[in-house]
């Protein structure tokens, strides 16, 4: 190996001078990638540029590499000094299709797994053996939406209450109140704890099987902030408290956010609320909020974890858990509906058990609603809590203190900042959760397969 080279390589900067919308910022927003697989994409990429430029023979890089080649080759002079370094002119060669161009990629890609292993030792599978991140969760799609599975549901269900009406109506008119109704309020306590119970660990169980280098188990404290609370807000608060701690900034007796310049930033998240204010000068925290909300460094927290809750929930495993949730709630419905056209039919008080099973089906929508967002709410939060975090070393102490403890562990002078404006916003922050147009099922390589590598590049 040249160690002098990969040095080199290793300390290029693609993020200075630092922006707004840099190099890195904008390749996770893009492809809905999280920070941490960001970061590691990259560095996977500065690998294969080292192999490229220590070899003559053509070489290929995975799907997700090829991402990132496909956005530096956009920043035009970044991707010059790169090459300047490497000390070639690394050409990217596009694959045509062609039959007579099968053999020679697919050689290329041996013979790069080969010169990976030899240099750098073994690929790692979430940059090398997958199309892009999201594939590392190993979820297929599913063969119908849930919103379409859900129509067709309730027209069965309603289509399925004539003939159990005739079912039941022998038994009924033998049962009576408040004999049923108890019954009946018990079977529905019972169903809704079990399937509580019976999801929590199947979900669990699904997050399980995802590759063990996926990035669903690599986030930053902020990603898993956000997956558990879906508020930005709470987000930037873990940044503008490091820097309340820091000196960096202060806030005045009018409760206004200043820069002091005393303290230092550590990460490109403070660096961005300090250049707001620097730009802005003494802030209220709600403005300050306001527009640290829109800025793509925090953006990209939201974006890319429900691109992940998107993607989870198209995927067959998920389907079937809401199959299954659906069907048994559908017959639970069906039995309280079958008592109430018997009570009808006999001229029998149905008052009380209208409203019974109205609510019912109040609890049905909303049971089902946050089913699709049990994965991320609770689930990868508790795995992260409980398992996680106490048994790897975290590079960022505070901010999992912060996403334990929560707001309790904010700045004595911050708190109250933060609590007026809950007030005042309802507890929301304004971001609608949305990822795109494209959500998490078409996040990754744009390029696919149709880069075939490059051909070692000439002085």
């Amino acid at each position: 190996m040249n160690q002098e080279l990969w040095n080199k390589i290793l300390a290029f900067d693609f993020d200075n001078p630092p922006s707004e919308y840099g190099f890195s910022i904008r390749l996770a927003n893009e492809n809905y990638w999280t920070k941490n697989f960001t970061e590691q994409a990259i560095l996977e990429y500065k690998k294969f540029m080292y192999l490229a430029a220590t070899t003559d023979s053509m070489v290929s890089p995975s799907e997700i590499v090829d991402t990132v080649w496909h956005q530096h080759l956009i920043f035009t002079q970044l991707y010059t000094e790169f090459c300047d370094i490497l000390g070639k002119q690394i050409q990217h060669v596009p694959s045509t299709h062609n039959r007579s161009e099968l053999e020679k990629f697919k050689q290329a890609k041996e013979r790069t797994g080969l010169l990976y292993k030899e240099v750098f030792g073994d690929p790692p599978n979430s940059i090398w053996g997958f199309s892009d991140m999201y594939e590392s969760l190993r979820l297929e799609k599913a063969s119908f939406k849930l919103r379409t599975f859900t129509i067709i549901g309730i027209l069965a269900t309603l289509a399925l209450s004539i003939p159990l009406y005739f079912a039941l109506k022998p038994i009924y008119i033998r049962i009576e109140n408040p004999y049923f109704l108890i019954g009946y309020l018990s079977l529905i306590i019972i169903s809704f704890f079990g399937l509580l119970q019976f999801n929590r660990n199947k979900l669990l169980t699904i997050i399980r099987q995802s590759d063990p280098k996926s990035f669903i188990f690599n986030l930053t404290p902020a990603e898993v902030i956000y997956l558990k609370s879906h508020s930005l807000s709470l987000v930037i608060n873990g940044s503008i408290n490091e820097l309340i701690e820091t000196n960096a900034i202060t806030i005045n007796q009018d409760e206004t956010i200043e820069l002091s310049q005393k303290g230092a930033t550590n990460t490109r998240e403070q660096l961005q609320v300090t250049s707001v204010l620097s730009e802005s000068g003494p802030l209220s925290y709600g403005k300050l909020l306001s527009q640290l909300i829109l800025k793509p460094i925090f953006g990209n927290v939201s974006n890319c974890m429900n691109a992940f809750n998107k993607y989870f929930i198209k995927s067959k495993k998920f389907g079937y858990l809401f199959y299954i949730n659906f069907g048994i709630l559908a017959l639970l419905f069906l039995i309280g509906f079958t008592r109430l056209a018997t009570g009808v039919l006999r001229d029998k008080p149905i008052t009380l058990f209208f409203f019974t099973l109205l609510a019912l089906i109040v609890c049905i929508g909303i049971f089902l609603d946050k089913l699709t967002r049990i994965a991320d709410t609770i689930i990868v939060p508790e795995l992260y809590k409980e398992e996680i975090i106490p048994s790897s070393q975290t590079g960022n102490e505070w901010q999992w203190t912060y996403f334990l403890l929560g707001p309790a562990v904010l700045s004595t002078d911050l708190i109250p900042l933060v609590t007026k404006q809950e007030k005042r916003t309802g507890g929301g922050d304004g971001n609608s959760g949305s990822c795109g147009s494209s959500g998490g099922s078409s996040c990754g390589s744009s390029c696919g397969s149709s880069c075939g590598g490059c051909g070692g590049g000439g002085d």
